[in-house]
């Protein structure tokens, strides 16, 4: 099984977005139960009382695409933390802010398992654009669908 957590800074937006495109199309694809995949924030923003749910707006954006799967409504934020780099294969951030918080977190990446969300869709050192900024959920759904579909070649590899 492959393990692969996104992050970005508050696990309410661009990283639940990225965790529920991927696991539908891993589902879709048929290796659902070869990939574990999860979500997580550098910082304790939204991670207070139990976790954010994810934020209206990116939740409103994954519904409209027809992605509904249980986990939507459920998620909230957690916070990464240096014991999950023994435990996941592969960490997507979203921006470069992100890898340099979860080198910091981690202590490193003696094992290269950082990677940045679009570099898997060929766009490497590209940043996936920040709704909570920009308000355009719709381009962070298209960066991050991009990056996942990169992600699933990258992973299907892996599997076969």
């Amino acid at each position: 099984m492959i393990r692969i957590m996104f992050i970005c800074h508050g696990n309410i937006c661009r990283s639940p977005m990225g965790e529920f495109i991927l696991r539908d199309m891993a589902e879709k694809r048929g290796i659902g139960d070869k990939v574990f995949i999860a979500s997580a924030a550098t910082t304790d923003d939204e991670t207070a009382y139990g976790g954010s749910h994810i934020y209206p707006p990116a939740k409103s954006t994954l519904l409209a695409h027809g992605i509904n799967s249980p986990g939507v409504n459920a998620k909230r934020a957690v916070r990464l933390r240096r014991e999950d780099y023994a435990k996941y294969d592969l960490f997507v951030p979203m921006d470069g802010e992100n890898v340099s918080d979860a080198r910091d977190i981690f202590g490193g990446d003696p094992d290269g398992k950082i990677k940045l969300c679009l570099d898997f869709a060929g766009f490497h050192g590209r940043d996936v654009s920040d709704p909570w900024y920009t308000r355009d959920f719709e381009q962070a759904y298209r960066d991050i669908y991009l990056g996942c579909e990169g992600i699933i070649r990258y992973i299907s590899k892996e599997i076969m």
